[in-house]
């Protein structure tokens, strides 16, 4: 099963049948890249470092954290990470892929399609800014994630007000420094949240580097957040 394609730390993350899913995913991936250009990284270490063993590390590394059995919610899934990645790690959880992108979402609906994961998936093609005032989707989610899709500000005001009173917010993020801490835990406090841990590590292959902080609710979010569609991303917190 070990294939020089495939860095060597993948291995100990994923089993063999979440390997072979991961093959097809990428396979379907890329026949849907040729139509309509989802994603550049999908070869060899892009592929297998900056997609999937990033996606999946964070739900390894906390081995206090039970990341099983979840409705975990991925916010501008884009081509499906880290929400199908950790679809196929967590066949337990329920997944909601959200995205405001209908080619995106389209793309998303036929992968599952293809794919026999054992999860339930919903796809949704819609703008955070709006879910989270409806009343089945707010305050509803064990885990909610984004990665590549703004700063930590920005998307604290999105993942908060998602997350039952218990639940986990996972922020994917390059190099880390005080400032940013700082910027982040003003925020929080006004989101009446929290960080609950962090830490970083080296992506295999050179890939740089990746911090994972995971936030929280204190308490409910005050209802005016997040902003109307635009705000947080123009003006964070």
């Amino acid at each position: 099963m070990k294939n020089l394609n495939i860095p060597e730390e993948i291995f100990p993350l994923i089993t063999e049948e979440e390997i072979i899913m991961f093959q097809e995913l990428q396979i379907k991936i890329k026949e849907l890249n040729n139509k309509i250009n989802l994603t550049r990284l999908i070869n060899d270490d892009d592929y297998w470092v900056s997609q999937v063993f990033d996606s999946i590390w964070p739900f390894k590394t906390f081995t206090n954290i039970n990341f099983d059995n979840k409705k975990f919610l991925d916010i501008g899934s884009g081509c499906g990470f880290p929400g199908l990645a950790y679809a196929i790690t967590h066949p337990t959880s329920e997944i909601y892929l959200v995205d405001s992108s209908k080619k995106k979402t389209d793309a998303l609906k036929a992968l599952i399609k293809e794919i026999n994961f054992k999860n339930k998936i919903h796809v949704i093609n819609d703008r955070i800014e709006n879910l989270a005032h409806q009343s089945s989707m707010r305050n509803s989610f064990d885990i909610a994630a984004t990665r590549a899709v703004s700063n930590p500000s920005t998307v604290s005001e999105y993942i908060i007000p998602m997350l039952k009173k218990e639940g986990l917010g996972v922020l994917y993020c390059g190099k880390w420094n005080d400032e940013e801490s700082k910027n982040l835990n003003k925020t929080l406090e006004i989101l009446e949240g929290k960080v609950r841990e962090k830490k970083g590590i080296n992506l295999p292959r050179n890939k740089g580097t990746r911090n994972i902080i995971l936030i929280k609710p204190k308490d409910f979010c005050p209802k005016i957040y997040p902003r109307k569609v635009g705000k947080p991303e123009k003006n964070p917190l």
